[in-house]
């Protein structure tokens, strides 16, 4: 981008807009989403502090790592064919878990930032209502559990 002098600006001074991303699960395959919420990564702190150390403090490392749940709001396809399977499979611990990819993109399309998550599976489908005189789109939330994120 050129300023009014003609000089090119830096890409870096701009920030990535929010509205270009993507998701990928394993074995289910791309899901077209309008809003992703809830990718977040947190660490346990463990304190510490022998009898015998000089400064009158605690020592605080990192502990378990822990992430919540992801919640990913979108339009309703006819052929979500393989997305409803995989939702359909939840039974007592025998579910498919999956790995997925969300990436943040830039304006072509390549990935900026990408989040994996390990061990997916749909804890919760929710169907928003239908409105006889509603003029939009059938939307569906779905929560994913996970056992870990990790910026890539």
């Amino acid at each position: 981008m050129a300023d009014e002098n003609g000089d090119t600006q830096s890409a870096q001074i701009w920030p990535v807009p929010e509205f270009h991303f993507s998701v990928e699960i394993s074995n289910v395959g791309m899901i077209s989403c309008k809003e992703i919420f809830g990718i977040d990564l947190e660490f346990d702190v463990i304190e510490y502090r022998s009898g015998d150390m000089p400064g009158f403090t605690k020592v605080k490392m990192p502990g378990l790592r822990k992430s919540g749940d992801v919640t990913l709001m979108k339009a309703m396809f006819k052929d979500d064919k393989k997305l409803r399977d995989w939702i359909n499979q939840v039974k007592m611990n025998i579910i498919q878990r999956e790995s997925a990819t969300i990436a943040l993109l830039d304006e072509a399309g390549n990935p900026v930032q990408r989040w994996r998550l390990i061990n997916v599976w749909p804890k919760k489908h929710t169907v928003e209502s239908f409105k006889a005189d509603g003029n939009g789109v059938s939307m569906e939330t779905i929560v994913l559990v996970h056992e870990g994120v990790t910026p890539a």
